[in-house]
């Protein structure tokens, strides 16, 4: 695998391409205009100064990794004799089918089509394309670099081919790709993720507890868990017995909303986004978003380094 081309220099654009570069492979990354090249660079830089402080790369490796990946904003270039093609655009449906139209006229028809899409299903991507058996979803998690789970998703028409193809990638990649056996929107992770939300805004919106001590009962219990033991698995750990005595009567009473909770229509109303705005559910400050990242980013790479020990993560730089 000689050159692997990353379709948007944005958040997940970026990081992914790290993540190729990290593996010895080259990534080729497409941005609209020199100002988002800017800021890529920019960012690439420190998420990779950050690698280099936790001991993952050392200095020199640092500066071999940065080599290996090429900014243009000419996809034609971009793609050029590439061997396979990561889209990390917006998420709309309507700017990723115009996208794949394009790109389609500049490559051979063997070169898979990988969407970074967190939700889409594959089928309705490529409805419009020349060669949907080349298509596949590829949904990195975000940080890209630090986060192994990759979950791959082929469509009605995705050939086999491609889904091994893909695999192969992403085995160079180092990362634990799960297969999606069927198109369902938002994939494994999302799903669980907003199930989780939705019963943690319910709580909320009833009153049962605060919003810090709501992430609080996660954050110290279940999620130092789950990342030994999924959901399944702890419920064998748990005991079939009791896990089936307890869903008996605690499923009637969970929340089963199937539209959006108020109070997130009442955020976008205001405009109050989260991070983005500096108020959603927390008020937010810089110096408090610095430090939950920092945080967050530093327990990640604890993450791959005990992975490493395990030897189920070799990132030598």
């Amino acid at each position: 695998m000689n050159k692997i081309s990353i379709i948007g220099a944005g958040t997940m654009g970026h990081s992914i391409a790290l993540t190729v570069a990290w593996r010895h492979l080259s990534a080729h990354i497409y941005a609209v205009d020199e100002k988002e090249v800017e800021r890529a660079t920019g960012s690439l830089r420190k998420k990779v100064n950050t690698l280099v402080q936790y001991g993952l790369l050392t200095g020199e490796e640092s500066t071999q990794l940065l080599q290996r990946v090429r900014f243009t904003t000419s996809l034609v270039d971009c793609l050029k004799g590439t061997e396979f093609i990561i889209e990390a655009v917006p998420e709309n449906l309507g700017i990723k089918k115009e996208l794949y139209r394009l790109v389609e006229t500049l490559i051979p028809p063997h070169v898979p089509i990988a969407s970074n899409t967190s939700g889409i299903p594959t089928s309705p991507l490529s409805s419009e394309m020349l060669y949907p058996e080349r298509f596949i979803i590829t949904h990195f998690w975000n940080p890209a670099h630090l986060i192994p789970l990759v979950e791959v998703v082929p469509g009605k028409a995705t050939s086999e081919e491609t889904v091994k193809q893909t695999m192969e990638v992403l085995a160079l990649l180092d990362k634990k790709a799960v297969l999606v056996k069927k198109e369902v929107p938002g994939f494994i992770g999302n799903r669980l993720q907003f199930a989780l939300l939705r019963e943690a805004q319910y709580l909320l919106r009833e009153g049962v507890a605060s919003k810090e001590d709501i992430d609080l009962a996660v954050t110290h219990s279940i999620g130092r868990r789950l990342p030994v033991t999924g959901p399944l698995m702890s419920a064998d750990f748990t005991g079939l017995d009791v896990a089936y005595a307890i869903s008996e009567y605690l499923y009637k009473d969970l929340c089963n909303d199937t539209k959006p909770a108020a109070d997130m229509t009442q955020f976008l109303e205001k405009n109050q986004l989260g991070i983005k705005s500096g108020q959603g559910f927390y008020l937010w400050h810089e110096e408090d978003i610095d430090e939950i990242d920092k945080r967050r980013e530093q327990l990640l790479i604890e993450f791959l380094k005990l992975d490493a020990q395990k030897g189920s993560g070799k990132h030598e730089g």
